[in-house]
């Protein structure tokens, strides 16, 4: 998957991450806070802020340690809330890590790790029902962003 965007959602006041597939055929939309979606826009934009955010601190430390971020995985969807994992590498051995998707793909951006959806999250979330919600939204609704 793919950030393909970030957009602000007036209507629960919190911002979208976009992930699509490289066929632009599946699209996982997922809401985060405003904290989190300025921590993806910094790396998206290759911002580098004046002092290390928590993503950049764990890259360091990760790349410190010699430990590689292999990829981070969106792997469930329950109750409107998604689940993510953080798959590293160290010496010889593999970890998985549980994440928030927010976190998971900052940090992705930031080590250029691949980022991907389970078959299950994709078939979990309606995208029928996002793309009525996009549908009528119009250009104003979505303002400037200031993440």
């Amino acid at each position: 998957m793919n950030v393909r965007g970030l957009l602000f959602d007036p209507y629960n006041n919190a911002y979208i991450v976009i992930l699509r597939d490289e066929q632009n055929s599946d699209m996982l939309p997922i809401w985060v806070g405003k904290a989190e979606a300025s921590a993806i826009s910094f790396a998206l934009e290759r911002i580098a802020p004046p002092r290390p955010m928590t993503h950049d601190l764990m890259k360091t430390v990760l790349d410190n340690m010699d430990a590689k971020v292999i990829s981070t995985v969106i792997t469930d969807l329950k109750d409107n809330t998604y689940f993510a994992k953080i798959h590293l590498l160290f010496g010889d051995s593999e970890f998985t890590v549980d994440s928030r998707p927010s976190d998971a793909i900052a940090v992705a951006l930031r080590t250029d790790a691949p980022i991907f959806a389970s078959g299950e999250v994709l078939h979990k979330q309606n995208s029928e029902e996002l793309e009525r919600w996009l549908e009528n939204l119009k250009p104003e609704d979505f303002g400037k962003s200031d993440v």
